[in-house]
């Protein structure tokens, strides 16, 4: 483990952007744009690395990121493919489901200089299974990961969706992480599908850290809380009791957060309470990017 960080962190979100098109309108979403943006409202540099399309979702795409403070000069532009869309349905507990469109701008991410100075830069790595589903975006994701620096925290965010995901593609992903974060639902997917074996969550949890020489394993479940694994270390967090606007973005909260405060020493307890703290601030609002109103986080967030 490396000293605790005292400075802002470059923090990367590597994947998908697209627009989440909700019952309330159009949100600008992808696990990694959300992530950026939850890591500047921490005091982080968030970025993402992602692709659009040479179209007006794509052009609203970047005024988006940069009404929201993301800097959009890693996000490349194509011209042959259309900017990714996600219809979102929202359930009566407020949880999203997603019908993910294909062959889109982020499927062809392209490894470039611009990338490899920035790989070099990046302090977290944060790369999920979605935008590995093209074998030339799963190619760069790869080559990205691996021209980082040894010291760079590699956080897998799972985010299994539809049938987008392979074995080869978690055991290949796993193998590069020094984290793993997924939800309650997928842990059992991903045992099963790795042949990992156990019969709870914490055995199951404990498997995969061990499997995969992993720092931390991370399950989170809902407005239940989460469960944090770590060196035969566990902690678990009950959650906070709040009124769910809809729960779109509150993982990607709850990874920026487990990040910023992993790089800064912080230990599970800690790491437990700030994310589910912030991940229930965002599923109080409405889409994954809410404005915290110039306000200090102390003040908005739950207690």
């Amino acid at each position: 483990m490396t000293q605790p960080l005292t400075k802002p962190a470059v923090v990367v979100g590597l994947g998908e952007v697209l627009w989440d098109l909700l019952p309330s309108g159009k949100q600008l979403g992808g696990a990694p744009a959300n992530f950026a943006y939850m890591a500047n409202v921490l005091g982080d540099r968030g970025v993402v690395a992602s692709r659009v399309g040479a179209d007006a979702l794509g052009r609203e795409a970047r005024q988006a990121m940069d009404k929201l403070g993301i800097t959009t000069c890693y996000v490349q532009e194509d011209a042959l493919r259309p900017t990714g869309a996600v219809e979102v349905h929202v359930d009566a507990a407020g949880q999203p489901e997603f019908t993910i469109a294909e062959s889109v701008a982020w499927d062809a991410l392209e490894w470039t200089s611009q990338w490899a100075e920035l790989a070099l830069k990046a302090d977290v790595l944060c790369f999920g299974s979605l935008a590995q589903r093209a074998p030339a975006s799963r190619a760069t994701i790869l080559r990205f990961l691996e021209a980082a620096p040894p010291a760079t925290l590699r956080v897998f965010d799972v985010n299994l969706r539809h049938t987008f995901f392979t074995r080869n593609v978690l055991h290949e992903s796993l193998q590069r992480a020094h984290v793993v974060k997924l939800n309650d639902q997928e842990l059992p997917r991903i045992s099963d599908q790795l042949a990992l074996g156990g019969s709870t969550e914490e055995d199951r949890a404990q498997r995969l850290l061990q499997a995969y020489d992993l720092r931390l394993v991370c399950i989170t479940r809902g407005d239940r809380g989460s469960l944090l694994v770590a060196d035969g270390k566990a902690a678990t967090h009950p959650g906070f009791k709040i009124k769910v606007a809809d729960a779109v973005g509150a993982g990607d909260a709850f990874t920026a957060c487990l990040a910023h405060n992993l790089l800064r020493g912080a230990s599970l307890d800690e790491i437990n309470e700030e994310a589910n703290r912030l991940a229930a601030w965002v599923a109080t609002q409405v889409g994954a990017t809410p404005s915290t109103g110039g306000r200090d986080l102390n003040e908005i967030l739950p207690r």
